[in-house]
């Protein structure tokens, strides 16, 4: 598919963190875009974000639909060429295993039966690192654990959190539907790891939620973990460029900063780094306990197929706290 093969698209959650995103950086290509939200409340805090972003909000259309409900969904991908799923269940950790399965494996199903239904050529799924990197793989001889695309995590993985899990079983049960249902319908998943970058709207969630963690003392100790960081801009041109590259038909991407990972104790360093007394109250050390093996994720593949060209991390660690300030989100 070319940019011109999709004058009209659909996104479905467009009002998150990445959403905004993803709907300014369409609005400025010409396309008409609609997308999904669960209310139309939020419809003027919405618009105020894409306009944040640069983009004139005109050719924006909001419907209502809900990944729970057969409802709405054939009218939001009537007439469209192309639909990015980025929409997700909300999921908790203590919530049983079916609450969790059952509306992540549905609600991606509900979406691209529409599609199909709707003659829609290409969806985008917006899946995670959480359906590649939750298994545990033997480490390598650098003593990492070390994944590409062609990895998956098991949801048999015991005492697998809720957000990995529901991840994989949504993003596998979009490859099924394909293969069995998708009577030439194409997809694209995209598997950002922790996104973070400047924000569009008004509230602190997703990642921001972290960040203000760390700054306001509310991570006393630096949790054990390695992870990727991806920024939020770039992850939104992959979106884009999934959409329009030929090639990327069929095809899963691991969208991530190039470099090492970073762990929470690397994120709090650098932020009192930069920020100086900003950062005072960020831990300086971490929850006791042994040390984790390395962690190597590759992204060549979408920087070679997509022209993907990631940020460093430490210029979107930064770059996210400067517009949470900028923003007034840090009290």
């Amino acid at each position: 598919m070319t940019p011109s093969d999709t004058n009209n698209v659909l996104v479905t959650g467009g009002s998150g963190y990445l959403g905004t995103r993803v709907l300014t950086d369409l609005l400025n290509t010409g396309v008409h875009v609609r997308t999904t939200v669960r209310s139309l409340d939020g419809e003027p805090a919405l618009r105020e974000a894409v306009r944040r972003g640069g983009a004139d909000d005109t050719d924006l259309e909001l419907v209502v639909a809900s990944l729970t409900d057969d409802a709405g969904w054939d009218a939001a991908t009537d007439g469209v060429d192309g639909v990015y799923h980025l929409a997700t269940p909300m999921t908790h950790a203590t919530e049983p295993r079916e609450l969790v399965v059952t509306p992540a494996h549905d609600g991606t199903v509900r979406v691209l039966r529409a599609a199909a239904r709707a003659g829609v050529r290409r969806v985008v799924l917006t899946s995670s690192f959480a359906a590649v990197g939750y298994s545990p793989k033997p480490v390598n001889a650098d003593g990492a654990r070390e994944y590409d695309e062609s990895d998956w995590t098991d949801p048999e993985t015991p005492d697998l959190p809720a957000y990995p899990l529901s991840k994989a079983v949504a993003e596998r049960a979009a490859w099924d539907f394909i293969a069995e249902h998708g009577d030439g319908m194409e997809l694209v998943a995209l598997n950002p790891t922790w996104i973070a970058g400047p924000t569009l709207t008004n509230d602190a969630r997703s990642s921001l939620q972290a960040f203000a963690a760390i700054l306001g003392g509310q991570m006393p100790l630096a949790p054990r973990q390695r992870f990727g960081i991806a920024d939020v801009r770039d992850v939104s041109a992959a979106h884009l460029a999934a959409m329009s590259t030929p090639d990327a038909a069929g095809k899963r991407y691991l969208l991530l900063a190039d470099g090492p990972t970073i762990s929470w104790l690397g994120v709090a360093t650098l932020l009192r780094d930069h920020f100086g007394d900003l950062a005072a109250k960020a831990p300086t050390e971490e929850v006791p306990g042994e040390e984790l093996p390395g962690l190597v994720i590759h992204n060549e593949r979408a920087k070679r197929e997509l022209g993907f060209a990631p940020r460093s991390a430490e210029a979107t660690i930064v770059e996210t706290v400067e517009g949470m300030i900028a923003r007034g989100m840090l009290g």
